[in-house]
């Protein structure tokens, strides 16, 4: 939801690249793995915006 003043949810792997950034990756390979609760989160939002771009679709079908 929009409001003014007020930053919007990223839909995007924005989520993923924050967790990364704090937790202190230097952004040499390998990337640390991801703890299952960002993985999930980062799927809710994907299927959250999958939702809103095809609301016709059973999108948890393909979850």
């Amino acid at each position: 939801e929009y409001s003014p003043g007020r930053q919007q949810k990223s839909l995007d792997k924005q989520y993923v690249r924050d967790f990364l950034d704090q937790s202190g990756w230097d952004h040499e390979p390998p990337a640390p793995e991801l703890p299952d609760d960002v993985v999930e989160k980062t799927r809710e939002r994907y299927a959250l915006a999958a939702k809103m771009l095809f609301p016709e679709l059973d999108i948890e079908r393909y979850l």
